[in-house]
């Protein structure tokens, strides 16, 4: 067995896919927004139906997502999906080339993105522990996790530069030859994908849906974990929907150092990556997952007191996105190795779909459509106050679990599939 990851071929070929395609999601993620605003002149209704187009590609899609990967090998869906979503992206650019482009194809492109981005969701996390072994998830994840703070330390300010040279539409290409590399890279894995289980009799698709949520709903570690997820995402969204605004507005940040505290953010997560995997090794997973929840909401408490002279409004906001997103990127590698390592393979992709759904499809915009209206009610910072509350209060779910006595996946009960 390969004694580390940097020396496994197939893995590397995997992360540095991966590595670029995380680039390009941000550039598109800034993008969009821009040419819906810039180039079609869009409003906050149509800017709403950007984010309710993607939400609900998860919450119609998800479940089934989670059964097709446990149907069908999880490479060439992967391969699938990257190959599709760089064609879908391709018709912003051509269509706007060609003066045809209207706000009803990008509800449609980032709608059908989210389905396909639904279908990835699920099968990646499935594919890795085939790929790599469950005994080496945390070092995988870690080194996964790496990709996406580079891509939020480096993505943003790319994108920004991309649209003021080509312009917006133009820069959506970054993201589609992104998915164009990620295909590359998984087509190049030599690495023999295990087969799916026979399927000696015909099921049916639902009754697959339904085994997941039966699994996620007495599962001793799944159930606080989905818990937890929910109420974190609804509470996290009121951050997702105001902190430009607050930042902004109510401790008078310019653009510039707006964009410093953002990119705090990725540095801290990209800290986070290197220190998981030692983290995890030093006190478990669950004590390790429960410990750094909890020390980033500690830090985070500085984001709704921030204020004062600007340098010290700037310091308390900046603080939470340095120490706190290091904090959450070591939390969200152990609860995804935990998950990888106590969930059967052959339901592991309908599990993935299913926290899915229920935090992105169905929790974040609830959250979304309550921060606009507490927001309305009781001013930005009181507002961004209670979304921090909900994210403090979810971790108690965690703490009265089993989780503080779960070192390692082994610890888990069994539970009978």
């Amino acid at each position: 067995m390969t004694k580390s990851l940097w020396r496994h071929a197939d893995f590397m070929k995997l992360w540095a896919g991966q590595t670029v395609s995380e680039l390009g999601s941000v550039v598109t993620r800034t993008a969009v927004p821009l040419v819906a605003l810039l180039v079609l002149g869009a409003g906050p209704l149509e800017m709403a139906l950007l984010v309710v187009s993607a939400s609900l590609a998860v919450l119609l899609v998800g479940f089934f997502a989670g059964a097709w990967v446990d149907r069908l090998r999880r490479r060439p869906l992967l391969i699938s999906a990257d190959a599709i979503r760089a064609v879908l992206l391709f018709t912003i650019p051509a269509a706007y080339l060609a003066g045809t482009l209207r706000i009803e194809q990008l509800y449609v492109v980032v709608f059908l993105e989210g389905c396909l981005g639904a279908l990835f969701d699920a099968a990646y996390p499935a594919y890795v522990p085939s790929l790599i072994g469950v005994d080496r998830v945390v070092e995988g994840n870690s080194k996964l996790a790496t990709s996406s703070s580079l891509a939020e330390i480096g993505g943003p300010g790319l994108a920004g530069g991309l649209v003021q040279l080509i312009g917006a539409p133009f820069a959506i290409l970054v993201d589609a030859f992104s998915f164009v590399v990620s295909a590359i890279s998984l087509i190049l894995i030599r690495s023999p994908e295990p087969p799916r289980p026979t399927r000696t009799l015909p099921t049916p698709m639902r009754r697959e849906i339904v085994e997941g949520l039966q699994l996620v709903r007495r599962h001793p570690i799944l159930v606080p974990l989905t818990l937890r997820s929910v109420i974190a995402h609804v509470a996290g969204s009121f951050y997702g929907v105001l902190y430009t605004i607050y930042l902004i507005q109510d401790l008078h940040l310019d653009p510039f150092l707006l964009g410093v505290v953002v990119s705090a953010g990725g540095v801290g997560s990209l800290v986070g990556s290197f220190f998981a995997a030692r983290v995890i090794a030093r006190f478990g997973l669950g004590p390790a997952l429960i410990g750094t929840a909890t020390g980033a909401s500690i830090v985070g408490v500085l984001t709704p007191l921030a204020g004062g002279p600007l340098l010290v409004a700037t310091l308390m906001v900046f603080v939470p996105q340095l120490i706190g997103d290091g904090l959450q990127t070591i939390e969200s590698i152990a609860e995804l190795s935990l998950i990888q390592g106590v969930i059967p393979d052959r339901i592991l992709g309908r599990v993935n779909a299913t926290l899915g759904v229920f935090s992105h499809g169905i929790a974040y915009p609830i959250g979304a459509l309550m921060a606009a209206a507490v927001a309305g009610s009781i001013g930005v910072r009181g507002a961004i106050a209670i979304g921090w509350a909900g994210m403090a209060v979810s971790i108690l779910l965690l703490v009265r679990s089993p989780l503080p006595r779960i070192r390692q996946p082994s610890d888990v009960p069994a539970v009978e599939d």
